[in-house]
C-alpha cells in the first residue's frame, strides 16, 4: 500500500457552465501527462474544481482520465467531502473505477478539530482499501494539519502518506527530517506549493504535487529529474526560470491561472467553475508574458 513517489501532475477538469465535464479535453490534457511520462496523475485536486462537480461528474471525469491513462500511468482521484459518508462512496467509486489512490481533504463549512478531522479520515480509511493521502490545504479548507495529527493517522491503515504545502527552503531540510523521524518508513511524504517544491524534494521529499505540471509537465519533470540525479543547482535554476508562473500563482491562485495559459496556449477552450472569474486585462497580459518566457528553456 504506497503512494505515488515523484511527480504528481493535476490537470483541470474542464467543464461546462453547467458543471458537466468535457471528458475529451480532459482525455487530451491527460494524453499530454502521460506522453510526457510523469510518475502519476492527480484528477479532481484542488485545480481540478473537486468541490464544484457532482458524484456523477466526478466519476465521469474519473473514468475518462482512466481511459486515456489506460494503465500506463497511475490516477490518483480527489475523494474529498463535506459529508463523512459522501467521502466514503467517493473514496469507493474512485476504487471501484480503478484509481490508484485517493486524495481526502477535510472539507468543511464549520471549522473541524483535530478529533473531528481524524474520525472523519479513520471512517473514510476502513471503508475501503484504496490508499489514501491526506490532503493538507489549509488556503482551501481552513483547516491546517499538526505534524501530531498527521503522525497519529499514519497509522492508521490505508492512509498511506500526506500532501503538505512546502515549506519555505530555509525550513525545508528541518520541516522533512521532522516528520520524517514520525511516521511510519512506508508513509509518504509530498509537497505542493510549487514555488518552494523544488528544496522540498531536495530536503527529501517524496513527492511533488504540482499545479503546473498538469499543463507543463515536462518542465516540472526536468526539475523532478535534476533532483533525482542529484544535479541540485540545476533543478533551482530550472524552477527560477519559471518564478513568473509562481508569482501569478501567489497574486492570482493557481486554478486561474492555469485556466487562462491553456486557453492560450490552445489545449482547451475553458473557463474557471462560476463564481470564480477568468482572468483578463492586465492579469492575463502577465500570463501571456509568463508563457512567452517559460516556453524557452534554460540551460
Amino acid at each position: 500500500m504506497t503512494l505515488p513517489r515523484g511527480l504528481v501532475a493535476f490537470p483541470i477538469t474542464p467543464m461546462d457552465v453547467d458543471g458537466r465535464v468535457d471528458c475529451v479535453t480532459l482525455r487530451r490534457l491527460v494524453r499530454r501527462l502521460v506522453d510526457a511520462e510523469v510518475d502519476a496523475i492527480g484528477v479532481l485536486g484542488s485545480t481540478g474544481s473537486y468541490p464544484y462537480l457532482t458524484r456523477e461528474e466526478r466519476r465521469r471525469a474519473l473514468d475518462a482520465a482512466l481511459a486515456e491513462a489506460d494503465g500506463r500511468t497511475p490516477v490518483m482521484a480527489g475523494v474529498g467531502a463535506l459529508r463523512t459518508n459522501d467521502a466514503i462512496a467517493l473514496a469507493q467509486d474512485a476504487k471501484a473505477a480503478g484509481a490508484h489512490s485517493g486524495l481526502l481533504a477535510p472539507v468543511s463549512y464549520t471549522p473541524l478539530t483535530e478529533d473531528e478531522v481524524f474520525v472523519h479520515f479513520q471512517a473514510v480509511a476502513q471503508s475501503t482499501d484504496l490508499p489514501l493521502c491526506i490532503y493538507n490545504n489549509p488556503g482551501t479548507t481552513h483547516f491546517s494539519f499538526s505534524e501530531a495529527l498527521i503522525e497519529r493517522l499514519s497509522w492508521t491503515p490505508n492512509i498511506a502518506g500526506v500532501k503538505n504545502p512546502a515549506p519555505e527552503a530555509v525550513a525545508a531540510p528541518d520541516s522533512v527530517a521532522s516528520l520524517r523521524g514520525r511516521v511510519p518508513a512506508h508513509f509518504s511524504i509530498g509537497y505542493s506549493t510549487d514555488w518552494n517544491a523544488t528544496e522540498a524534494l531536495i530536503a527529501g521529499g517524496d513527492a511533488w504535487y504540482s499545479v503546473l505540471a498538469g499543463l507543463f509537465p515536462s518542465l516540472c519533470m526536468d526539475i523532478r529529474r535534476a533532483v533525482q540525479r542529484g544535479e541540485l543547482e540545476q533543478a533551482r535554476r530550472q524552477s527560477q526560470h519559471l518564478e513568473p508562473f509562481w508569482s501569478l500563482f501567489k497574486a492570482y491562485g493557481g486554478l486561474r491561472v492555469v485556466y487562462a495559459a491553456a486557453n492560450m496556449i490552445g489545449v482547451c477552450d475553458a473557463i474557471p467553475p462560476a463564481p470564480i472569474l477568468p482572468l483578463s486585462g492586465e492579469a492575463a497580459r502577465q500570463v501571456a508574458d509568463a508563457l512567452r518566457g517559460a516556453l524557452l528553456r534554460p540551460n
